[in-house]
């Protein structure tokens, strides 16, 4: 492949990669405690340094840069807005700190505090995963009966008193996104000591994506994307006249 169309065809493709982080982003503005994603770009190592045919350092042609490459994304953990609502169940973490609901074989991290009570009256996510207290099991309380919440994250109803599990990882890097705005974690947690705690009811935090800023990266990314593939278009017309004249003299 001539080393203009590997160029081109490598920068189209990370600026597609882009693209569809954007988009996720966008896509999720209103989504409550979601947090965004932030592509990383980094130069690439040349074709024939991927191969195994040329070392790096060498100096030669063989040396000149590749590109570049998407390698990875990194998830903006700051902290959303705060957003008043009407409902009991709704909770937000003013701070460090998550909500532990049960996932299919693990518990799950996960920031959206937008709780509800089923029919039984454990406190679940919108998709119906029981939120987990600090003993690591459902949360359960009348539904009939109206519910408080203290800053210190315990559910508190007549006599009742159940703390929430709340909890810390030692790094962000120690989180992966798994879908449904819940993260998994690689190592070991930490519980949030009660008294660090600032967990409030009748509050939602909001999605971390500020929707101008990414509406111009999504122009800025759609504009490199198409220059590249008018570039991979310029240099095969190019190629096929080169070949053609080749072919005729």
């Amino acid at each position: 492949m001539p080393y203009g169309l590997y160029l081109s065809a490598a920068g189209a493709e990370v600026q597609r990669q882009r693209l569809n982080v954007l988009s996720n982003n966008l896509a999720n503005v209103n989504t409550t405690g979601f947090k965004r994603e932030l592509a990383v770009l980094q130069s690439r190592a040349a074709e024939a340094i991927e191969q195994g045919t040329a070392h790096p350092g060498s100096g030669d042609l063989n040396d000149l840069g590749g590109g570049v490459e998407m390698p990875a994304t990194l998830t903006d953990f700051s902290q959303g807005l705060m957003q008043q609502t009407s409902n009991a169940t709704d909770l937000a973490i003013d701070g460090e700190g998550f909500f532990v609901v049960q996932g299919e074989q693990e518990p799950m991290l996960t920031r959206a505090g937008d709780f509800t009570l089923d029919a039984t009256g454990r406190l679940v996510t919108q998709g119906g995963q029981p939120v987990l207290s600090e003993e690591g099991g459902p949360i359960l309380v009348d539904p009939r009966v109206p519910i408080e919440i203290s800053p210190l994250g315990v559910v508190r109803q007549n006599d009742l008193a159940i703390p929430l599990a709340v909890v810390k990882p030692h790094s962000p890097a120690d989180l992966v996104k798994m879908g449904e705005n819940q993260f998994r974690a690689l190592a070991e947690v930490a519980p949030v000591p009660l008294a660090e705690r600032n967990v409030r009811q009748f509050t939602l935090e909001r999605s971390t994506v500020r929707p101008t800023i990414e509406m111009v990266n999504l122009i800025e990314t759609s504009r490199a994307y198409e220059t590249n593939i008018r570039m991979i278009q310029h240099q095969d017309e190019m190629s096929s006249q080169l070949l053609s004249r080749v072919l005729k003299s």
